[in-house]
């Protein structure tokens, strides 16, 4: 799953990866937390073909998906993440994978190694983020929901997928990050119906990205610095997970 992650870079980086015209300006922010305002990108409805301006928004919306048939969203439980294998069946998402996919930018997400056994030492939290540095784009969903009042609140949820070898060791979920080269692709929702896009919701391969142990100090939402991505001894190494790649690791069954 994806329950934390980090954007911490400037907005004119943003600016200038997902190709929108228009980022506000933002703090960096080391510890994101489900319920909070995100930024997230999307294709726009009308884009100018006169304009060469590009046709994507970025704005903000709540980490936390609300579907748009939902009569009180206290009855439903936080839904923060979508399951790439289901998505595109389930009545909470079917819509918004249709007609509404975005990304999520990202510096890289935190993940906790929970003990095997009981007794055995507390989590150990990750930051996990591309070897290579500078910023993902996780592929999310996004919902505007109507209240009864009358009110609108755009909410988001961010898809996962099965963990890849390297992600095993610590979870065995970890979010879909969608390819620079493929923005475009996924971002097409009139165009690319959401079987189109299937090959896009997979794991990142094996060596995108490290894994650093980091303090505790991530487990509470209020802890909102720099020093939460230090590096720290880990509890206890992490495992050995055997396996190997097969031709269908890449493409995900509709079933």
């Amino acid at each position: 799953m994806c329950g934390r992650y980090a954007l911490t870079t400037t907005p004119d980086d943003v600016l200038n990866f997902v190709s929108v015209s228009l980022v506000e300006d933002f703090p960096p922010r080391y510890n994101i937390a489900p319920t909070q305002p995100i930024l997230v990108v999307m294709q726009a409805e009308r884009p100018d073909p006169r304009s060469n301006e590009p046709d994507r928004r970025a704005f903000l919306a709540r980490w936390g998906f609300i579907p748009g048939w939902a009569k009180d969203p206290r009855d439903l439980s936080l839904m923060i993440n979508a399951r790439a294998e289901t998505a595109i069946g389930k009545a909470s998402f079917r819509a918004a994978m249709r007609h509404r996919r975005i990304l999520v930018p990202a510096s890289g997400f935190y993940e906790w190694r929970r003990p095997e056994k009981s007794g055995e030492e507390k989590s150990q939290p990750y930051w996990i983020r591309p070897k290579e540095g500078g910023l993902i784009a996780f592929a999310g969903l996004m919902e505007t929901y109507a209240s009864a009042d009358g009110s609108e609140i755009d909410t988001a949820a961010i898809l996962t997928t099965g963990a890849n070898l390297f992600m095993k060791r610590i979870h065995d979920r970890m979010p879909v990050v969608i390819g620079q080269q493929d923005f475009s692709r996924w971002l097409d929702c009139k165009t690319q119906e959401p079987r189109a896009v299937i090959d896009l919701m997979r794991a990142a391969d094996e060596d995108f990205f490290e894994a650093i142990p980091v303090s505790d100090r991530v487990n509470t939402v209020a802890n909102m610095g720099a020093d939460l991505q230090h590096p720290v001894q880990e509890l206890a190494p992490l495992p050995i997970v055997k396996g190997k790649k097969t031709p269908d690791d890449k493409q995900l069954s509709l079933f």
